[in-house]
C-alpha cells in the first residue's frame, strides 16, 4: 500500500508540473534568442546536459522538449545518470526510455533531440556525459573507464561535466588528474564543461584553449527549468551556441569535433576570438561611417546593437588625434552614441581609424575580453580651414 500512495503521489506530482507549464504559457511562445549566424554556419542554440524522472530529475522527459522549445533552444539532449536512479521504486529503469518518451514532442517542435547519459563516478575522473549514443544501457558497467570506452565506440561525443563542482571538490576549483590526461590521449574526452547551471569554471575555460578541447555551456537542470532561471528577471538557461552548417545531428557533431562553439552565460559570451569577433561585429551596426571634425570639434558615432547581448566596451589604447570614452554600454536591441573628439586644430586630411576597444564581457580567455576596431573614416579639416 505504501508503494502505491508513493507512485501516486509520484505522477500527480509529473502531472501537476505539466499542467503549470501549460498554464505559463510555455507551450505556446518561444523566446526568440538573438545571435547571429556568422562565417557561412547557423547558430543553433543547444543544451546538452538535463535530467528527467529517469534518474534524479524531477520532471517527465516531454516536459524538457516544451522547455527547449519555449527557451530558444534549436537542440538539445536529457542525459539521466547511469549509476544513480532515485526514482527507481516509482520509475522502471531504462537507460534509454527518457529519449524514446521526448522523441515525438521533440520532433513536433522542430528540435534536434541526441540520445545522452551521464557517467556518474566519483573524482576522479567525476562525471562525464556522452551523447549521440545509440544504446544508452551499454554504458551500465561496474569500471568507469569501460563505461567511456563503451561511448567511445558506439561514436559518442564524450565531455566532462562540472569539473569544479562543490560536491566533488569543496572549494569549487576545477583539477586535472591523469585520468583525464589519459582519456585525452586515447581521444574518448573531446570537451569540457567551462559553464554548468550557475557555475563558471575559469581552470575548464584554460584547458579547452590550451588542450584543444571543446567548450560547452550546459543547464544540468533537475526542477522545472522556471525554478532556476526566471525570464521575467532577465535571467536565461546556459547554452552552447553550435556553429553548424544546419540543425541535424550530423552537422552538430561535426561541429562540436570541430571545436565551434560560443558559450552564452548570464551576459557573457564565451569563446575563441576567431568566432567571438564575427559575432559581435555582425551584431552591431555604426552610423554614420564617416565623421568630419574642424579644428577640435566634437562628433558621435551611433552604434546599434541587434543581439540580445549587453556589450560592455573599455577603451584598449590610444589615438594621438581623438579623444574617446573610456567605457561605453551598447545594450541589447538598442543604440548608443559614441562621443568622438579631434585633439588636433591643424590636421587636415581624411584617415580610416580603428577605435581600440576591448569587450570585457565577451571572454576569448579567463582574464581577457574580445579586442576589437571599431572602423571609421574621419575627414580631418583644420581650425582656419575656409
Amino acid at each position: 500500500m505504501n508503494q502505491l500512495i508513493r507512485r501516486t503521489v509520484f505522477f500527480m506530482a509529473v502531472l501537476l508540473c505539466l499542467s503549470s507549464m501549460t498554464q505559463l504559457g510555455l507551450c505556446q511562445t518561444r523566446d526568440i534568442v538573438r545571435i547571429p549566424d556568422v562565417l557561412g554556419y547557423k547558430a543553433l542554440k543547444c543544451d546538452f546536459h538535463m535530467h528527467t524522472v529517469f534518474s534524479d530529475g524531477q520532471v517527465w522527459p516531454t516536459v524538457r522538449a516544451v522547455e527547449a522549445w519555449s527557451n530558444g533552444l534549436d537542440a538539445f539532449s536529457i542525459t539521466d545518470h547511469i549509476e544513480y536512479i532515485p526514482h527507481k521504486d516509482d520509475v522502471k529503469v531504462d537507460f534509454n526510455r527518457s529519449y524514446e518518451i521526448a522523441r515525438s514532442t521533440a520532433h513536433g517542435y522542430g528540435l534536434t533531440l541526441l540520445r545522452g547519459a551521464e557517467i556518474t563516478r566519483p573524482m576522479p575522473p567525476g562525471h562525464i556525459n556522452a551523447i549521440f549514443l545509440q544504446d544508452a544501457s551499454a554504458l551500465d558497467v561496474e569500471d568507469w573507464s569501460d563505461a567511456v570506452k563503451a561511448a567511445y565506440d558506439q561514436g559518442a561525443f564524450i565531455f566532462w561535466n562540472h569539473p569544479g563542482w562543490t560536491g566533488q571538490q569543496p572549494d569549487g576549483i576545477a583539477r586535472w588528474y591523469d585520468e583525464h590526461t589519459d582519456m585525452v590521449e586515447k581521444g574518448w574526452i573531446k570537451g569540457i564543461e567551462v559553464v554548468n547551471h550557475v557555475s563558471y569554471y575559469p581552470e575548464a575555460h584554460r584547458w579547452c584553449l590550451d588542450k584543444n578541447l571543446t567548450m560547452l555551456a550546459n543547464s544540468d537542470v533537475h526542477a522545472p527549468i522556471q525554478t532556476s532561471f526566471d525570464p521575467m528577471q532577465g535571467e536565461h538557461r546556459p547554452m552552447t551556441i553550435v556553429l553548424a552548417k544546419d540543425n541535424t545531428a550530423e552537422s552538430i557533431k561535426e561541429a562540436l569535433l570541430d571545436r565551434r562553439t560560443v558559450l552564452y552565460y548570464k551576459d557573457w559570451l564565451i569563446g575563441e576570438e576567431k568566432y567571438l569577433s564575427p559575432i559581435f561585429m555582425e551584431s552591431i551596426e555604426m552610423a554614420p561611417a564617416n565623421l568630419t571634425l574642424k579644428g577640435k570639434a566634437s562628433g558621435g558615432i551611433k552604434i546599434s546593437n541587434y543581439s540580445d547581448i549587453d556589450f560592455e566596451l573599455e577603451l584598449d589604447g590610444s589615438i594621438e588625434e581623438l579623444s574617446l570614452p573610456g567605457k561605453i554600454t551598447l545594450y541589447a536591441g538598442k543604440a548608443a552614441l559614441l562621443s568622438v573628439r579631434s585633439n588636433t586644430e591643424q590636421l587636415n586630411e581624411v584617415k580610416t581609424v580603428g577605435l581600440p576597444y576591448r569587450v570585457t564581457n565577451l571572454k576569448v580567455a579567463p582574464d581577457r575580453g574580445l579586442p576589437v576596431r571599431l572602423n571609421v573614416e574621419i575627414q580631418f579639416i583644420a581650425k582656419d580651414a575656409n
